[in-house]
């Protein structure tokens, strides 16, 4: 039987392209080898957005037609919500009455987070032990391997620890997963900083091809190139990071001669960028138009999903329950 993989993804915004450069094209090629469970961690969501809540529903929804639309297939990979399993609630209780409140402050994230969101209060219970929640959305399928990057692994190897902790205190019922480094490309925004939802830079999966070519056109490029004839630095220039995972080689080439040689400006410049990445976002474009035209289909897909994973979850459940004696 093929090794299992989980993973999950917040609905706390559109989906843009760092997540389907970093994440969904890697789940899409995990489905060839491995039993993957895929998942929409909406209860994830509330640990940042518990004031305002009012469109955690719709992200879900929308990062449903994105993950199908970019080849999550629920044929061959289990496909779900957080919130349609309680048992991933009632398994993040009984870890919660087991982990060290020292575990949890020491969690990088924790205080990373909080400095980055300086608008919102995040001295909640919910976000300080939300690790505890990924813990139990791992452990819940006993995976083999979880795909992270490299900025992940300290939630991995906490969620070994409670795997240890729990398996030390009671009868031993959870393997420790390992990790599945992916290579997560360094996606700029419009703006030059990291894609990110918070800076409002980002390209949507869910954006329309001209909402992508205006967005393309007020990216900044290199800011020592003020006028057309000026030579340029590509090094330094967002766009010709685009270039780079959406262009052919050829094309790579030129333009890095060219902006080096002001041969080409950087309207071109942006024009060639986006007609790679709308060519690379059509297939996706049409199966999300096509999946949104069928919600109930949609809606099928995560129910068989969700059945499937409380039947999975509900097993491990009567072990842990079993082990704790309770």
């Amino acid at each position: 039987m093929a090794n299992r993989v989980l993973s999950g993804m917040q609905p706390s915004g559109l989906l843009h392209l760092g997540n389907f450069l970093g994440a969904l094209e890697n789940w899409k090629s995990l489905q060839e080898q491995y039993d993957c469970y895929f998942f929409v961690a909406d209860w994830h969501a509330i640990s940042t957005n518990y004031a305002d809540t009012s469109r955690i529903k719709e992200f879900t929804q929308e990062l449903l037609f994105d993950m199908l639309a970019t080849g999550i297939d629920p044929n061959r990979s289990t496909v779900f919500v957080q919130s349609t399993v309680p048992n991933h609630a009632i398994l993040y209780l009984l870890l919660s009455m087991i982990v060290p409140i020292p575990w949890l402050e020491r969690n990088p994230t924790y205080k990373e987070k909080r400095e980055e969101i300086k608008e919102r209060d995040l001295s909640t219970f919910g976000f300080l032990g939300y690790p505890v929640l990924q813990a139990a959305d791992i452990l819940l399928y006993k995976p083999d391997y979880v795909p992270v990057g490299i900025d992940q692994l300290p939630h991995l190897e906490l969620t070994r620890e409670l795997a240890r902790r729990f398996n030390s205190l009671y009868q031993p019922v959870f393997p420790e997963p390992k990790e599945l480094l992916t290579q997560f490309p360094k996606v700029l925004g419009t703006d030059g900083r990291k894609m990110s939802k918070s800076y409002g830079n980002t390209i949507n999966l869910s954006d329309t091809e001209p909402v992508v070519r205006q967005k393309l056109k007020t990216m900044v490029t290199d800011p020592a190139r003020v006028r057309r004839t000026d030579k340029g630095n590509p090094d330094v220039c967002p766009v010709f990071d685009f270039h780079k995972i959406f262009s052919s080689s050829s094309v790579i080439e030129e333009v890095n001669i060219g902006c080096r040689t002001a041969a080409i400006g950087c309207i071109d410049c942006k024009k060639q960028v986006a007609d790679a990445m709308v060519e690379r976002l059509q297939p996706t474009w049409d199966a999300r138009a096509n999946l949104k035209a069928k919600p109930a289909v949609v809606q099928e897909i995560i129910q068989e999903g969700s059945q499937k994973a409380s039947r999975f979850s509900s097993q491990t459940l009567l072990e842990v329950k079993e082990s704790m004696k309770i």
